[in-house]
């Protein structure tokens, strides 16, 4: 649960992290508390999901060092622009109740005010308001438009991936500029769980589902955010680190690629 990835700039970011849309309330406090006392070190939010004041107290109520926490949050589509994003910052680290967040994402590339939402994350991370800023739903186009315009490049693309989705060509674009591929939904939003291919690498490996979907990101070198709100599930999310998928079990993985979205589809977007 301590592995991390280094990402342009220097900040190390864990490989392992809790998603939290769809966590409010007590049960998103509780959630987020479990996590962390399972040695979830990453936790994942945005101003979109409402919850990130839940995020913040459950930090501070498991009294684990606030240096310790990894804290990404993000940018909506209607909060984008340069002077409205600097806003949104500010309010997103009010309702955490940080100085600083460590991984700042414009959440969608769906608006026209892309660049100047940019330049405002350059200025972020200019005064520390961000350690890294980074994207989230970006295709190749969109991040050309940004390297085009910009030379801090995003360190972070946060796209949906699984065996059932693994948009091959932006995990390359990614990987050939030093951006890190973090994945979303990783375990399809349980809608695959009972692939006949999953549940037979599960059996041999003595593992759930979950498990095996969740080791496959991991050792294709993405940082993975699965969500949850059961104490049992984040506990079981967690105990990936101690086995291995052989190359076989990879490749039968692999060849589940059917390009099925359970989230947006940020393909068309101009």
């Amino acid at each position: 649960m301590d592995s991390s990835v280094t990402l342009l700039g220097g900040v190390k970011m864990p490989v392992l992290g809790l998603g939290t849309a769809g966590a409010s309330g007590r049960a998103g406090v509780a959630a987020v508390l479990e996590a962390l006392n399972s040695g979830y070190r990453l936790i994942d939010t945005a101003s979109k999901y409402g919850n990130e004041r839940e995020v913040g107290l459950a930090v501070r109520e498991s009294r684990v060092p606030r240096e310790d926490v990894f804290i990404t949050t993000k940018v909506a589509g209607s909060e984008q622009g340069y002077a409205s994003t600097l806003k949104a910052c500010e309010g997103s680290l009010r309702r955490l109740g940080l100085d600083h967040i460590d991984l700042y994402l414009i959440h969608w590339p769906g608006s026209r005010k892309r660049l100047e939402t940019w330049r405002a994350m350059e200025k972020l991370l200019e005064i520390g308001k961000a350690r890294a800023i980074g994207v989230s739903n970006f295709m190749n186009h969109h991040v050309e438009e940004l390297r085009a315009a910009s030379p801090v490049l995003p360190v972070v693309n946060q796209i949906e991936l699984s065996p059932f989705l693994q948009q091959r060509d932006v995990v390359a674009y990614c990987r050939g500029h030093r951006i890190e591929v973090e994945a979303y939904s990783p375990l399809t939003r349980g809608r695959r769980l009972d692939d006949p291919t999953v549940g037979r690498i599960a059996t041999q490996h003595q593992r759930t589902p979950a498990q095996i979907l969740l080791r496959w990101s991991l050792q294709h070198g993405f940082v993975a955010i699965p969500k949850s709100v059961r104490s049992r599930r984040i506990r079981e999310n967690a105990d990936v680190f101690d086995f291995t998928l052989g190359q076989e079990d990879m490749e039968a993985l692999d060849k589940l690629d059917q390009g099925l979205h359970f989230d947006w589809d940020p393909t068309n977007v101009p």
